[in-house]
């Protein structure tokens, strides 16, 4: 552990950062990578033993992959990232990756593996709209005021809800209403987009509505402008070419069946 310098620097209200000698756990290869695991676990687990700290936080370039790998074998969670902030040889700037280990935290066994892991593994966001139509077929669209396309009703599913109630939700909050909403017909993948990143998008059936319905609708004042039945033909001067190809084979699926599309084409 001395000849890759570690050393924990208390901060207050028992939390300490830890950081060691960077350029001999480089110089060292996979054994220093081997030896930097062992390291950093014996001193994590001193300092939030017997010493008595409650967090312990380390900083790691993201180019370093072997230190990364270090700190979650050695039960560190992400916590967050830290943009070009540490200067490169080529001019350029690297991030710079949070992590921290809790005395409270389970370490070892499937469940902190899975917690581990689960703070570092991609995470994709999931969006849960609902497509409702009147006897004529038109598709019931929301203006937004945040944004200059208009969608189905809806939005991005909380951590821990399902698909489904994160619809029902949306739609309540948006319009107002308790809908009952039915199965699933469409699963589309969106590829990344003005900032976004990649989802995956649900689309449920939101059964027949009638004009008189919508005008008893009480607008999220924050959010929706206004709710309008439309045609196909009049919602690809409304939505985004992605959302039309999609609504497109929603609206033309026969009874009883789904589809699943990627930028809302059907592969293949």
């Amino acid at each position: 552990m001395t000849e890759l310098g570690l050393s924990i620097t208390e901060t207050g209200d028992g939390v300490a950062v830890l950081d060691w000698d960077r350029d001999a756990a480089a110089d060292g290869g996979s054994r220093a990578a081997t030896v930097l695991t062992r390291a950093i676990t014996t001193v994590a687990e001193e300092a939030l033993g017997s010493a008595g700290l409650r967090r312990l936080e380390v900083s790691v370039p993201s180019h370093d992959h072997e230190a990364r790998r270090a700190v979650l074998r050695s039960g560190f969670r992400l916590e967050g990232r830290r943009r070009s902030v540490l200067p490169l040889p080529d001019g350029s700037w690297s991030d710079e990756m949070i992590f921290a280990r809790l005395s409270s935290d389970q370490v070892g066994g499937a469940h902190g593996f899975s917690s581990v892991m689960n703070s570092a593994l991609p995470k994709k966001r999931l969006i849960a709209h609902v497509l409702m139509r009147d006897q004529h077929g038109n598709v019931l669209l929301c203006q937004t005021r945040f944004k200059p396309d208009w969608e189905l009703p809806g939005g991005i599913v909380e951590p821990g809800e399902t698909p489904r109630h994160g619809a029902v939700r949306e739609v309540r909050e948006e319009l107002g209403i308790d809908l009952e909403v039915g199965r699933l017909l469409l699963v589309d993948w969106l590829p990344p987009y003005l900032g976004w990143e990649d989802a995956i998008e649900l689309i449920f059936d939101g059964g027949v509505v009638t004009q008189a319905e919508i005008e008893r609708y009480a607008l999220q004042p924050s959010e929706i402008m206004k709710v309008e039945l439309v045609g196909l033909e009049r919602a690809a001067d409304l939505v985004t070419p992605l959302s039309h190809r999609r609504l497109t084979i929603a609206t033309a699926l026969p009874p009883g069946a789904m589809a699943y599309t990627e930028d809302g084409t059907v592969p293949g």
